[in-house]
């Protein structure tokens, strides 16, 4: 199958890239790179050992969304691009409004105008808020507590009602819980621009050294240790359920399901720091600090329907999360900053022979 992803350079994206390619599917990648560096592609291209072209282009961008649409003529997508991050959806939302859920109106209207009916997106557990009950199941309300998560809210009613007003639609909602760890070989990984947004990363980088402490957000929640509780779910399990995703949309025309992706059950942020000390033999230092708007206090999944459906399910758990996130950690200090060679990218359509280790280079 030809397989278009977008926002394919990101930590999940190149991750995906990986196992798609391994499964012996067509891969074309798209990214803007505004929160991901070329390089890891360049490593994704080496784990597969496959070739893949590459655009750089933004999913606002309908002149480019049209060449490449044209050029690859996919059969199925994949949808990473969009920014994430909570506190900073809360200070200046308007820009999450216009990539996430505006980006995804554009692409999808280059789609629909392609004739690729075929949609996997990249959703969050963010979409069901504050839950009165845990563990989770996808029937649970809907809402939000930050701009960001009312973005991946929007961006499934607008996938439902796209399925309901046209059976020629196949469409899967995959609901993220908390994707941590890399990839066993340390080649590929989480590698955020700036300060960590997430907790894993974060607690990485004060393993290693490039921090001084981890600030923990709140000790009184209604948790065990006072500390958010949170269904962590390796990001190898999770590029996987995307296979299953795929799989599900041949045989589900005409519909849209939505699907939780977790372990089933949930760590405290303490509880993380301790397991991340102990795979790195390193001290995590921590500083309490006051809650943060936008959190709640558990979100952990009950997986069932992802495994009944879709015939998928989490097998890492946490020792080998944080061994892996460690192992990324150790050998890329730098994330992708010293990665240079990415390969062929085209700014306009498909990849057709440019070199493009200038923007591995000039990327922050």
């Amino acid at each position: 199958m030809r397989v278009l992803i977008t926002g394919a350079a990101g930590y999940i994206g190149s991750h995906t890239v990986v196992e798609v390619l391994a499964a012996g599917h067509e891969v074309h990648a798209l990214d803007n790179f505004v929160n991901a560096r070329p390089g890891s592609l360049a490593r994704a291209r080496d784990l597969a050992g496959r070739d893949f072209g590459v655009t750089r282009a933004d999913v606002r961008d309908r002149v480019a969304l049209d060449r490449v649409l044209a050029a690859f003529r996919p059969e199925l997508l994949i949808h990473f691009a969009a920014l994430k991050a909570v506190p900073q959806s809360v200070a200046t939302p308007l820009p999450f409004y216009s990539a996430n859920v505006a980006g995804t109106v554009t692409l999808l209207e280059a789609l629909a105008a392609s004739d690729c009916r075929r949609f996997v997106f990249s959703s969050s557990a963010t979409v069901y808020g504050d839950p009165a009950t845990t563990p989770i199941v996808e029937t649970a309300p809907r809402s939000a507590t930050s701009p960001y998560g009312r973005t991946k809210l929007m961006m499934e009613r607008i996938l439902e009602d796209i399925a309901a007003s046209d059976p020629t639609w196949s469409i899967v909602l995959l609901r993220y819980f908390n994707p941590v760890g890399a990839h066993p070989s340390g080649m590929i990984g989480e590698d955020p621009i700036g300060v960590p947004g997430n907790l894993m990363p974060f607690i990485a980088q004060v393993a290693g050294g490039q921090r001084h402490e981890l600030a923990v957000f709140g000790d009184d929640y209604d948790t065990p240790d006072g500390t958010c509780l949170r269904d962590y779910v390796h990001v190898v399990d999770l590029a996987r359920a995307h296979l299953a995703a795929m799989d599900w949309t041949v045989a589900g025309s005409g519909a849209c399901e939505a699907f939780n992706l977790g372990t089933g059950r949930g760590h405290s942020v303490m509880e993380v720091a301790r397991a991340f000390s102990e795979a790195s033999g390193k001290a995590i230092p921590i500083r309490f600090a006051p809650r943060r708007q936008g959190d709640v206090a558990r979100l952990y999944a009950d997986p069932t329907r992802a495994k009944r459906m879709l015939n998928w399910r989490a097998e890492r758990g946490l020792a080998e999360m944080c061994a892996d996130s460690w192992r990324w950690q150790s050998l890329n200090p730098h994330g992708y900053a010293a990665v240079v060679r990415v390969g062929k990218m085209d700014e306009s359509g498909v990849g057709t022979g440019l070199d493009v280790a200038r923007y591995a280079a000039a990327t922050p």
